[in-house]
């Protein structure tokens, strides 16, 4: 009798504890998953009954996401609103019955419903629970600049393109843009309004993280810095430019507008990025090899999806594509050297880059050769005020050594006193930049760009501009933009 009471005890106390172990896990581990899961019909109305915390850009006032009360029968529900509609809609997504959610409202989800596991969000979680009161979220502070977000949405407006700021020296997010863009407070009941493509592109994209094209000349400055780096070349390298180079039998030419081939004859490395000289480039991408330029390339974060806060199913990856597919070529038979130099290449084997890996190519030169991390939320706020988390600039790697970043300072610097980047001058402020104008082979339409960053001499912002279907050059359609951008960020 003694053994079967004691059998009886012991199936208890094992039948106890997985109980204790089981509601633990659903309560505090597993909460967050079943609350994503799109199936729960319960939790899709009980998410609604929090309030999820705030979204606010830089200055602390201006609110990107906020919440509207509403009863919905019976029951008291807090439904998203965007009180500056597009002005961040790639950035800050959207959080919806219908659509369920996207950008920072997606990948943030856990600290704006104070689901996050941090000790002081889950006891205020739980006694808001207990009490039967309203569970807060905790607010976002973003790094992105309202006025300067907006001067940047205006001045690419009518445009499909994007452009991204960065502070060099921290890696905080100034400015993230994509055009064009959408309201999301129309996501949850006029979809397809807010799908309607404007200028003929489809708004839902995020081209500033998630665009890759073809980044032409302004990709020079990955292959200077490669060249720089390796020992083989310097400023003084002097080069004779005949107006093309030959590679693997055939003329590859000049950029040129409509007056044929440019020929510059002979000049230093200083020069030839200046006037940005595909023969040059091309020359000395032959003298490189694919796989240097691209191991360099490697370095400021290609062939890393960018670590941003958002979605990564919304970053897109930096590289060398072959039919779609990202692949790092293992030698100079893979890829073609000599227009990969320009950011150009045959079909088979191109450049494909993102805004935001350029906008990070041109704060790694400002910040003396050091990649920082991109981010964009600068701290979580719990609703009493209190800090639960506050982001630190933190350090890539090194890309390239502080003095092949000083030199290749010096010839973005030329490229705007007196290259191609002339647009980009601010009167009294150091520019350093470099044009792109991708040839996309299609009736002379280009993708064009401008990369820069200033002041030279104590760099404050990091800029990427890049516009679709452009009959001109990067010179006199993206610089002006980027010049725009600047100044709003330097006032």
């Amino acid at each position: 009798m003694n053994r079967q009471i004691t059998r009886m005890a012991v199936v208890g106390v094992v039948l106890l504890a997985a109980l204790v172990v089981g509601t633990t896990y659903w309560q505090a581990w597993a909460a967050s998953g079943l609350a994503d899961r799109q199936d729960n019909s319960i939790q899709q109305v009980v998410r609604f009954t929090v309030k999820r915390g705030k979204i606010y850009a830089a200055d602390g006032k201006t609110v990107l996401a906020d919440n509207v009360r509403r009863k919905v029968a019976g029951q008291t529900l807090y439904l998203r609103y965007y009180p500056q509609h597009g002005l961040a809609a790639h950035i800050v997504g959207y959080s919806t019955r219908v659509r369920s959610r996207a950008g920072l409202e997606s990948s943030e989800n856990d600290f704006l419903t104070g689901s996050n596991t941090n000790l002081s969000t889950v006891l205020d979680t739980a006694f808001d629970k207990l009490k039967g009161t309203t569970v807060k979220g905790n607010d976002l502070h973003l790094t992105l600049r309202a006025v300067a977000q907006r001067i940047a949405l205006n001045a690419l407006g009518g445009k499909c393109g994007a452009a991204v700021a960065i502070e060099p020296r921290t890696g905080r997010l100034l400015v993230s843009v994509s055009s064009p863009t959408y309201d999301p407070n129309l996501i949850e009941g006029k979809y397809n309004l807010a799908a309607r493509p404007k200028f003929g592109c489809p708004p839902f994209v995020n081209r500033a993280e998630a665009g890759l094209y073809l980044p032409g000349s302004a990709f020079k400055v990955i292959t200077a810095s490669a060249a720089l780096d390796s020992g083989k070349f310097t400023l003084d390298s002097r080069f004779n430019d005949p107006g093309y180079c030959i590679e693997y039998g055939q003329k590859v030419s000049n950029f040129a507008d409509q007056s044929g081939p440019e020929r510059f004859g002979s000049v230093d490395f200083t020069q030839a990025l200046e006037h940005s000289i595909n023969a040059v480039f091309c020359e000395i991408g032959k003298a490189l090899g694919a796989r240097v330029i691209m191991e360099t390339a490697k370095r400021f974060g290609f062939y890393s999806v960018p670590p941003l806060e958002t979605p990564v199913n919304e970053r897109a990856v930096s590289g060398l594509y072959n039919n779609g597919k990202l692949f790092l070529p293992k030698d100079d038979s893979q890829a073609d050297p000599g227009r990969l130099a320009f950011g150009q290449g045959p079909g088979n084997a191109e450049p494909r880059v993102t805004p935001i890996q350029m906008a990070m190519v041109a704060a790694t030169i400002a910040n003396g050769g050091l990649v920082m991390r991109p981010y964009v939320v600068e701290r979580v706020v719990a609703p009493d005020g209190s800090t639960v988390t506050t982001t630190k600039p933190d350090t890539l790697e090194r890309a390239i050594s502080e003095n092949t970043a000083a030199d290749v300072t010096t010839m973005m610097e030329a490229v705007v006193q007196g290259g191609t980047g002339t647009a980009a001058q601010l009167p009294g402020i150091r520019v350093a930049g470099k044009t792109g104008t991708a040839e996309t082979g299609a009736n002379h339409v280009n993708t064009t760009w401008f990369i820069c960053f200033a002041p030279v001499e104590n760099p404050k912002v990091a800029v990427a501009v890049v516009l679709e279907r452009q009959s001109a050059t990067g010179g006199t359609t993206a610089a002006p933009i980027a010049r725009t951008i600047m100044e709003a960020l330097l006032r």
